[in-house]
């Protein structure tokens, strides 16, 4: 079922040459940041525009890519997942992740937030969450502590009686509940069983999961052997490196929120064995490292056999930007999103989009989906410090716009008055013209009232 690791397949006559220059380079390759950048994106399935049409396999393929897929339930525009998938895969169904996790291919679990993870990594998962400290398992086991005999009734209840959600009990929610976001209290127990492992998620129903014993769910999942401690925590951390292309050593630990951070010392034993590779990259004040999956890949980007050249909104959680300082480092990208910051000292707007575009991150774009009426508002756009509103550029963000209109069912883009009127006049004929467009539209928000953001 796993996905081939990414170089695996046949190779290009460009990749063998590629591949040949690296073989005959010295030991620690030099590369520039502009590669880097294009090295990590790469890694990420972003550098290039999606070559195929997308199926339920591509979903399953990119999750095992990323390693881990941050769940989110912000829908203003749409589901941090389901726009994490769209910008690497274009026009997918998101009903496909649903059935990926009802068909137990993928599993929803704890890692770097809630995250969903390819279902063979499951013995991986827990014995990281068994045995590091993690937040939200430690709250799971205060609650236990707590409430144990409520949720020892709960899973008896579960074991005789089968899959359960948290609609299906009807008491009064709780209003305080440290932790545990004013839950009643079954949802409470339903998600620190998720969390201690004697649950999993059957399939979703809706944005509502379904709890059923990992032992029903998957069988196999649960009884399989699970690695050590110390093996565990060696393979995320080859596995962060692989999912991130090229990365320094400190920003290795976020990508599976381990404790402490790593620094060289910590990732010496994986370029001993061979597991990781060393390389400069110019600016950085020690080295990158690179998983030893992405020689090819490497290779080419070395040779400038790769550019990026694709064009995308990334969800606030994508992987690209969700660890700040890297986003910032990486892209000189600063970004924070905004919708825990009261209204008025919001900057960029509720829920801004990062704009991929070739290989670089040059603006924010808060949007939202009124798919009642099939229009995809772009309440504001605010381009970085120093990119310059070219034709080209603009030519590049109508097409990614429109796509993503398309797909969210709003195929009618408006530009609010957030917009920059010099960036409206030009960008608005652009839509218009774009493959696929029915047309942007002006004039001002529909009210909440008489309109629903999906």
């Amino acid at each position: 079922m796993a996905a081939p690791l990414l170089g695996q397949g046949r190779e290009r006559p460009s990749e063998r040459r590629a591949s040949l220059r690296l073989a005959t380079m010295p030991p620690r390759l030099v590369l520039t940041a502009r590669q880097a950048r294009t090295l990590h994106l790469a890694a990420q399935g972003l550098a290039e525009p999606p070559r195929r049409r997308a199926t339920r396999a591509a979903v399953r393929a990119a999750v095992v890519r990323m390693a881990l897929l941050q769940l989110d339930t912000i829908q203003v525009v749409a589901r941090s997942q389901h726009l994490v998938l769209f910008a690497r895969l274009g026009d997918y169904r998101p009903a496909w992740l649903d059935e990926l996790v009802a068909s137990a291919a993928l599993f929803e679990t704890w890692a770097h937030e809630a995250c969903v993870a390819p279902i063979e990594d499951y013995p991986l998962h827990r014995c990281l969450l068994e045995t590091r400290d993690h937040w939200f398992v430690n709250r799971a086991r205060r609650l236990l502590r707590r409430q144990g005999r409520g949720m020892l009734a709960l899973l008896e209840q579960i074991r005789a009686g089968g899959p359960v959600r948290s609609a299906d009990f009807e008491a009064p929610r709780r209003r305080g509940g440290p932790g545990w976001w004013g839950w009643k209290k079954e949802k409470a127990w339903l998600e620190a069983w998720l969390a201690l492992g004697e649950l999993m998620v059957a399939r979703r129903e809706g944005f509502q999961r379904v709890y059923d014993l990992t032992a029903r769910v998957h069988p196999a999942a649960a009884t399989a052997p699970r690695p050590t401690p110390e093996e565990a925590r060696r393979e995320v951390v080859a596995r962060a490196v692989r999912a991130l292309g090229v990365t320094q050593a400190r920003w290795v630990h976020d990508y599976f929120r381990l404790r402490p951070r790593l620094d060289e010392a910590a990732l010496a034993p994986l370029v001993a064995d061979g597991t990781l590779l060393e390389v400069a990259v110019r600016g950085w004040p020690g080295p990158g490292y690179v998983h030893r999956d992405h020689r090819r890949l490497l290779a080419r980007v070395a040779a400038g056999a790769l550019t990026a050249t694709h064009t995308a909104l990334l969800s606030p959680f994508d992987p690209v930007v969700w660890d700040r300082e890297r986003a910032r480092e990486l892209f000189g990208f600063d970004y924070r999103l905004e919708c825990y910051t009261p209204a008025a000292q919001r900057r960029h707007g509720y829920f801004a989009l990062p704009i991929l575009r070739r290989g670089a991150l040059v603006g924010r774009l808060d949007a939202k989906a009124w798919r009642g009426e099939g229009r995809f508002e772009v309440k504001a756009l605010h381009l970085e410090a120093g990119v310059r509103p070219t034709r080209p550029l603009l030519l590049d963000l109508a097409g990614a716009l429109t796509a993503a209109a398309a797909w969210h069912g709003t195929p009618a883009v408006a530009l609010g008055p957030g917009v920059p009127a010099a960036l409206s006049r030009v960008l608005r004929p652009l839509l218009r013209s774009a493959p696929g467009a029915p047309g942007a539209i002006g004039g001002t928000p529909a009210s909440p009232a008489t309109s629903a953001a999906g």
